[in-house]
C-alpha cells in the first residue's frame, strides 16, 4: 500500500493531466455533431498504427521472461491493427456513399 501511495504522490501532476485531458475529451467529443462523427472516428482510428508501433517497440525491447509486457504488448498490436483496419472500412464505406453509381 506504501509503494502504490508513493506512486501517486510522485505522479500527481500527470495524473491530474490526465483526468483532466479525459474530461476535455468528453466535452469536446460530445459537441462535434452526428454528421461528422464518422469522418472524425475513421479518421481517429487509423492514427492508431502509432499504438502498433509502440507496441512492437515494447514487445522488442521488454525481456522474455516478462510475460505480462509480452501479453500486454501482443493485446496491443492485436487492437490496435482491428483498430486500424476499421477505420479503414469505415473511410472507405463512406466514400462509396460519394461515388457515382455506374449506369448498367
Amino acid at each position: 500500500m506504501d509503494a502504490l501511495l508513493a506512486f501517486f504522490t510522485d505522479n500527481y501532476q500527470m495524473i491530474t493531466i490526465v483526468i483532466l485531458s479525459i474530461f476535455l475529451g468528453i466535452e469536446v467529443i460530445s459537441r462535434v455533431p452526428s454528421v461528422l462523427h464518422t469522418p472524425l472516428m475513421s479518421g481517429a482510428n487509423a492514427i492508431h498504427g502509432v499504438v502498433i508501433i509502440g507496441a512492437i517497440i515494447v514487445m522488442g525491447e521488454a525481456p522474455e521472461d516478462d510475460y505480462l509486457a509480452l501479453t500486454l504488448g501482443f493485446l496491443a498490436v492485436i487492437l490496435g491493427t482491428l483498430n486500424v483496419v476499421g477505420g479503414f472500412v469505415v473511410t472507405d464505406r463512406m466514400l462509396e456513399m460519394f461515388s457515382k453509381k455506374k449506369k448498367k
